[in-house]
């Protein structure tokens, strides 16, 4: 099972947290966030990740040249949209892209995969009417049951307690995982990442 593990702020944790295993480590570019971090920090943690770990930056609504002056300093492979964002808006700058969207018994995600058809996945995270993610809770996994043939990222109130569940239920490509994780907002507890892994992989 791939794991990402979102939000981090500090270079030393992200490093430690890498070498246990992860697949991807996401950066919150977004300034409403408590796990918000500017560009010269985000440049400290990608520089300290070892070899192989996906570098995945989060935008929520950001115009595009924020997120061209953020690209120009922190090399970045994967770019998430967890806002409102249109296809076009994602697709704009010709690199891997994941589209979140936050699940309610509205969502249709078939139609969502075809309208966003060139990212490279979209992420399923609990709506909240006032919050674009790593709010720590939990949507409906049955609401995530789509025979789709598009890579699925489960996120959403995850943790070592629910992640063998949500796994089962689902199958989703890959799970993503913020505040079950951590110790404190922005700080990631390294025995959670840990039992979150060994949960995942059951």
């Amino acid at each position: 099972m791939k794991i990402k593990v979102c939000g981090f702020t500090n270079a030393d944790n992200a490093r430690e947290a890498s070498f246990l295993g992860i697949d991807a480590v996401g950066l919150v570019f977004y300034d409403k966030s408590p796990r918000y971090v500017e560009v010269e920090r985000a440049l400290e943690i990608v520089q300290a990740l070892p070899p192989f770990i996906n570098r995945v930056g989060l935008f929520v609504n950001a115009n595009a040249d924020f997120i061209d002056e953020v690209l120009c300093e922190v090399p970045l492979d994967t770019l998430q949209f967890h806002g409102d964002e249109s296809a076009h808006e994602c697709a704009q700058y010709a690199m891997p892209f994941i589209k979140a969207l936050r699940i309610n018994v509205d969502t249709n995600i078939a139609k969502m995969a075809d309208e966003y058809h060139q990212a490279s996945g979209l992420l399923l995270d609990a709506f909240n009417q006032d919050a674009y993610g790593g709010t720590g809770e939990q949507f409906d996994w049955y609401l995530a049951k789509v025979d789709i043939d598009f890579p699925i990222i489960l996120a959403g109130g995850l943790n070592s307690n629910t992640v063998s569940d949500a796994i089962r239920q689902v199958n989703p490509y890959a799970v993503d995982v913020s505040s079950g994780v951590e110790s404190e907002k922005g700080i990631k507890d390294v025995d959670k990442i840990k039992q979150f892994i060994q949960k995942a992989n059951l």
